[in-house]
Parts: structure tokens; C-alpha cells; sequence
């Protein structure tokens, strides 16, 4: 797989660790649907505790990608929904412990509710896997 930024100088620079677009060729492309912090059996980790839940998610989706023979490294788009903006900085802490450069490209967003009241956030992704 080549995978490269795109980053033209007439759009703003990202305002945090992430790709403005990710041109990619070659590999398969794998569509993760949005996680959220429930373990293989279907309980909830770290109720109330958003750090918890994002390290959740986050590892549910690289779990996801490795199934699939890949990396967390292969994600090339990622969309987050966060029920509370105040989240967002614990949020980037949390991703910083599974991303690296090249970032992503990726939107977040502050939705009003997920499905259930006690899940905080929710990630969906995309990735190409050579």
C-alpha cells in the first residue's frame, strides 16, 4: 500500500494529529463500524470513566484491523462522536497511545446521545490493508 498526505497550502493546517486527506493505492479497503467501550462479552468498560472507555474502543477497533491482517497503522479515516466536547482533550491523549504518523484523516464531532446513555463515544474507521 502507498499511502500519502495531502496537505495543498490553500487549506488551513490541522489543529491536531490528524491528515487534511490520505491518498492511498494498492491493498484492500476494510470498513470498521462505530465501536464503543463493551469488552468480547459485552460489558461495558469503564462506566463513567471516558479515558476507559476511549482506551476501549480504540482497541476494539485495532482488534478489528488485525483480524483483518492489519495494523492500527493501516487506518486511513476515523470519525469520532463524542456525547461531550469537554471529552475531546482526554480523547487526543487517549489516540496519541495507538496513533502515529502519518496520521489519519478524521472528523470528530459532538453528538447528543449515543444508543445507550452510559457510552461516551463511539469510532468508526476506515482502513487499507496491503
Amino acid at each position: 500500500m502507498i499511502r500519502r498526505e495531502v496537505r495543498p497550502a490553500s487549506v488551513p493546517q490541522p489543529v491536531a494529529e490528524y491528515a487534511q486527506g490520505v491518498e492511498v493505492s494498492g491493498g484492500r479497503t476494510l470498513y470498521i463500524a462505530g465501536q464503543i467501550a463493551l469488552d468480547a462479552e459485552g460489558n461495558l468498560v469503564g462506566n463513567g470513566e471516558f479515558r476507559a472507555q476511549a482506551r476501549q474502543v480504540l482497541r476494539n477497533v485495532q482488534a478489528i484491523v488485525e483480524e483483518a491482517g492489519g495494523s492500527i497503522s493501516d487506518i486511513v479515516k476515523m470519525t469520532t462522536f463524542l456525547t461531550d466536547m469537554s471529552h475531546y482533550d482526554d480523547f487526543k491523549a487517549v489516540r496519541a497511545e495507538f496513533l502515529r504518523p502519518p496520521y489519519p484523516a478524521a472528523t470528530l464531532v459532538e453528538v447528543s446521545s449515543l444508543v445507550r446513555p452510559e457510552w461516551l463515544l463511539e469510532v468508526e474507521a476506515v482502513a487499507v490493508i496491503e
